[in-house]
């Protein structure tokens, strides 16, 4: 197998055992990106070749500092990185190159990751398709003329393009999900506070995002969380996460819920319901007892809880740049609406959909007391053409907002619950899908461990990679 088909926790191996070098691995990448980015435009500011082979060799001469000595990895362009131009996908920061990292770059550094480049967001992370006025349009590679998902979606790409052993990514509202569900990969979202965001602004009104690891392998999953969690003094959140503590789970006994379309309440294209039953199938082989349930919570409560805490959220990380009327027009339409609808909210109704999300992670705790995971499909609809901004209807109905065809993120995002997009296959059309497993906060371990059992009796990251 060459280099820049493993796993990033066998290239650690390699690297460690003296079975390959670092520079070695850092010419596979930049082979290997130099062979397919232009197909799919995953990887952006890319960092001077040169540059890159020579910090390669600097890493060969010198201790082994972590896990990730030597290995290539490419940052979510949301990510500040010192050096290296992040745009946030925003004219308004195009040029932008920051004197510091971000925590998660840091810590990335700290165990031995070389930052060769950043990955391609929407503009200001806002929605699940993965375009931008700074680099373009990032393509699904089962699909080109298709989209790959979003905000995570160059990251997404680059790792089933084999671009990328392991990446980084953040989650609002699937943003770890859908990619990875597209794109035939792993994306998880951690229990809210494992990994803290620094600087990330305000810390204690707005928890709905969190950033979390990507991977084709669930133990790369594992070992990424492993260096992004932890506490740091300058903020309230991050807990240790030992990567130690998984390995794959006996699944015999455990009970699974299956939400399904919570009573009808999620509109699925053709085919995805299915595709996320056959993933529950294999669960049910390995051991475990899936049952279907009723609809735990009302689901339109969930929705506008969402929509109130969601633009109450955005809207105050943005309003800085709103302020400057100049700037205005420059927006796109995604981010005008929730700066306008965030803006026009009273304390009462923030403090109402705190309530609802509230009374939501009570009942969660009840179901949790009985199951050990539950599981929704990824994503509502299956890869959309270029054309398609998002999409406006589902099955014959129609979407009120831009983002609304992804509210099946929601039960898990509202309420900080950590969940893992499983690849469940490929439909009809050739393009893949996943499920999300999740489970109460703190379930991270245990997720994992399943997953693990899930990926040794499935491997579809293994099975069909993308052929550009």
């Amino acid at each position: 197998m060459e280099l820049h088909e493993l796993t990033a926790r066998a290239l650690s191996e390699r690297i460690a055992a003296g079975d390959a070098s670092c520079v070695e691995v850092m010419r596979a990448t930049l082979d290997r990106i130099g062979a397919v980015n232009d197909a799919v435009n995953a990887i952006v500011s890319l960092r001077d070749a040169d540059a890159l082979m020579a910090e390669a060799a600097a890493a060969d001469a010198a201790p082994r500092t972590g896990w990730l000595h030597g290995i290539p990895i490419a940052v979510k362009d949301l990510v500040a990185t010192k050096g290296l131009r992040t745009t946030k996908g925003s004219p308004f920061f195009a040029d932008h190159v920051p004197d510091e990292d971000d925590l998660l770059a840091a810590r990335l550094r700290q165990a031995g990751a070389i930052i060769i480049g950043k990955t391609n967001t929407p503009e200001f992370g806002l929605g699940s398709n993965t375009f931008n006025p700074v680099h373009g349009r990032t393509s699904n590679p089962y699909d080109p003329e298709r989209s790959c998902g979003g905000s995570s979606g160059g990251a997404a790409v680059a790792l089933a393009c084999r671009m990328l052993a392991v990446a980084d990514g953040s989650d609002m509202m699937g943003s770890l999900r859908n990619p990875a569900a597209w794109n035939n990969v792993y994306g998880m979202r951690p229990s809210i506070g494992v990994v803290p965001n620094h600087p990330g602004g305000e810390m204690f009104l707005h928890p709905l995002s969190t950033l979390g690891p990507m991977a084709r392998d669930p133990m790369d999953l594992a070992l990424l969380l492993s260096s992004l969690a932890g506490p740091d003094r300058r903020t309230p959140d991050g807990a240790a996460f030992d990567a130690a503590r998984v390995e794959p789970a006996d699944l015999s006994g455990m009970r699974i819920g299956w939400l399904g379309s919570w009573g009808g309440a999620y509109a699925y294209e053709d085919g995805i319901e299915a595709m996320a039953e056959a993933g529950c199938a294999v669960l049910e082989d390995l051991g475990a007892v899936v049952e279907p349930l009723a609809p735990p919570f009302p689901s339109e409560a969930l929705w506008q809880a969402w929509c109130v805490l969601r633009s109450w959220s955005q809207s105050a990380g943005l309003k800085p740049l709103w302020d400057d009327a100049s700037k205005r027009d420059n927006f796109k339409a995604a981010a005008q609406w929730e700066i306008e609808t965030g803006l026009a909210l009273s304390a009462y109704e923030v403090h109402r959909a705190s309530e609802i999300a509230s009374d939501w992670y009570r009942r969660a705790a009840e179901l949790f007391g009985t199951y050990d995971a539950l599981v929704l499909p990824t994503t509502q609809v299956w890869p959309f053409p270029h054309a398609v901004e998002y999409p406006t209807e589902i099955a014959g109905r129609a979407m009120d907002t831009y983002h609304r065809w992804m509210e099946v993120t929601i039960p898990v995002g509202l309420i900080g619950l950590p969940a893992i997009s499983l690849p469940v296959g490929f439909g009809a059309a050739g393009l893949p899908m996943g499920m999300q497993l999740f489970g109460p906060r703190g379930s991270d371990a245990r997720l994992l461990s399943m997953a693990m059992s899930y990926h040794a009796a499935t491997d579809w990251p293994g099975a069909r990679a993308p052929v550009l």
